[in-house]
């Protein structure tokens, strides 16, 4: 029995309960949802009821094999980018035949550049982070096996050096319908006529909070973040406005005249796009994500967001780990591989905090990773999201979208870059976060909720 069915046949019983009997509606004739074109115009009561149903049994409406999450996008890529992209031997979305060193001296890195077998791609210097590695490709088509084993041979070449995989990381959310599956979804059109960001806004917001995002692009035209302040940075400085990066805009800074506004309306935002969608070159990678907490750290940004997940990528760890030291706080969902799902990062590394996602009953994402990373829960479903190249909001589910609540109420807290701030905002949160589950912090909640009233649904939009 498919879960359409079994939603289908949920909401039927309720309108029976609530319509009068001449109006009572049959699963065949069933237009629609309410909320969704040709889907029933129902009054407000009874869809406030209606609404209910749909959240009661959101639980539901998730893939059917949620540990294929991260390997359907990773699928996707593979079939838009085959001569950049390959799995590696364990499975892992890669650039194809690149490898990422940090060596430990100018020795290792001479022997490294006289490999026969590799080619320097280009040096990266990131400045604001005092770190340097190089980016090189194999001279031919490899392998995963044989990928894997040139990496374990510059590894015991350089036991004090890192050498790893271009990994390629992947967003934790689904914009436009409550599940990836696209099974169920209400939208709300935006009646706002703003053409241009409110000056008396932006000039709040320059002066405000500072938070960071590295994501996909961003849509700075849509409503939701016209009064804000946003500065992007990637793609040789093209727009290359995406869905997941301009929702997770939207819940950090966006504030409009129809009702929704984000964790911290009119902040001044700084937007690493890493994807560059619609480009010719694949995005995602180790190298851009890099680039971007630097340039975070040049701008002394106090909070980042990354709602990206993937394997511990070593190269990567260190660039975390010099932006901590440079005062700034990583937020970053837990993902939305299963509960058995092993760790995924950033949010597992040390110091970075972990989100997960619970929908309006307080319960959380089935498909939510479980685990020790877990800092806090926050609202990742039964919500929406400003849509990219539109002026409504779409319905957006996913861990991908409670990390920039978190990371939002955090930036409140302390404007830029600054590590006893970063310490004092943290435990400020902890303090009011409503313990769920086990009791004190658990593998499913971590601390607890927060942000619970941040949440934004479809009914509470003008």
């Amino acid at each position: 029995m498919s879960l359409k069915f079994l939603l289908s046949a949920a909401l039927i019983a309720t309108l029976q309960a609530v319509l009068p009997a001449q109006a009572q509606v049959r699963l065949p004739s069933l237009p629609g949802l309410p909320g969704q074109p040709g889907g029933p115009h129902l009054p407000g009561d009874l869809l406030r009821r209606t609404e209910s149903l749909l959240t009661s049994t959101s639980q539901l409406l998730v893939p059917a094999d949620p540990l294929r999450w991260r390997e359907r996008l990773g699928d996707q890529l593979l079939r838009r980018f085959p001569d950049q992209l390959q799995r590696n031997a364990a499975e892992e979305l890669v650039f194809s035949g690149e490898v990422l060193a940090l060596p430990s001296s100018d020795a290792a890195k001479r022997r490294l550049l006289e490999d026969a077998g590799l080619t320097l791609v280009e040096v990266s210097t990131l400045e604001g982070l005092d770190l340097a590695w190089l980016r090189l490709r194999a001279t031919s088509r490899m392998t995963p096996a044989a990928l894997a084993a040139l990496i374990a041979r510059l590894k015991a070449d350089d036991p004090d050096g890192a050498y790893d995989y271009h990994h390629v990381y992947l967003d934790a959310g689904e914009v436009g319908a409550t599940g990836p599956t696209g099974a169920i979804g209400t939208r709300a059109g935006s009646t706002s006529t703003a053409a241009g960001a409110d000056a008396a806004g932006a000039a709040a917001s320059a002066a405000g909070p500072r938070l960071g995002m590295i994501d996909s692009g961003v849509d700075t035209a849509h409503p939701a973040l016209q009064r804000s302040t946003v500065t992007r940075r990637g793609c040789g400085g093209q727009a290359r406005p995406a869905a997941h990066g301009t929702a997770v805009a939207s819940l950090l800074v966006g504030d409009s005249d129809v009702g929704f506004r984000g964790a911290l309306p009119r902040a001044r935002l700084f937007a690493m796009d890493v994807y560059c969608e619609g480009g010719a070159q694949a995005g995602g990678g180790v190298a851009a994500i890099a680039e971007g907490l630097a340039w975070l750290a040049r701008e002394r940004v106090g909070v980042v967001n990354i709602s990206l997940v993937g394997p511990p990528n070593a190269l990567l760890r260190r660039v975390v780990e010099a932006a901590q030291a440079q005062g700034l706080l990583i937020v970053a969902p837990v993902g939305n591989d299963g509960p058995a799902a092993p760790p995924l990062y950033p949010a597992a590394w040390p110091g970075v905090i972990g989100v997960t996602a619970v929908d309006a009953r307080r319960r959380v994402l089935v498909e939510a990773v479980r685990g020790a990373q877990v800092a806090f829960a926050a609202p990742g479903s039964d919500m929406v999201a400003a849509e990219a190249g539109s002026r409504v909001y779409a319905p957006v589910r996913g861990t991908s979208f409670a990390s920039p609540l978190v990371a939002g109420m955090l930036a409140a807290r302390f404007p830029s870059a600054d590590r006893a701030a970063a310490s004092s905002a943290f435990n400020a949160l902890a303090r009011e976060a409503i313990d769920l589950g086990a009791p004190g912090r658990d593998e499913v909640y971590g601390i607890g909720l927060v942000g619970a009233s941040l949440r934004v649904s479809a009914s509470d939009l003008r």
